[in-house]
């Protein structure tokens, strides 16, 4: 094999190389945005979700004691 056909094959496979760096950069950096929007949305409903604890604990603070059930209330009981 001539010198000059692996420097072709070197450049080549260089070439290639580069093509698939360069689309790898590309793939993170919308992996990056993907995640900081995925975090701020997370956020967000944490957020909401801390609020609306706050707003369920305010009503039940308001409850006269005879109408709460005894016992812990149970999740998704009416």
């Amino acid at each position: 094999m001539s010198t000059q056909t692996q420097i072709d094959q070197i450049t080549e496979r260089v070439e290639r190389l580069l093509l698939r760096y360069e689309e790898l950069q590309r793939t993170n950096a919308l992996l990056s945005e993907q995640v900081s929007v995925l975090m701020h949305e997370r956020d967000s409903l944490q957020s909401r979700l801390s609020a609306a604890r706050a707003r369920v604990d305010a009503l039940l603070e308001r409850l006269p004691e005879s109408a709460l059930p005894s016992g812990k209330p149970s999740v998704g009981s009416p």
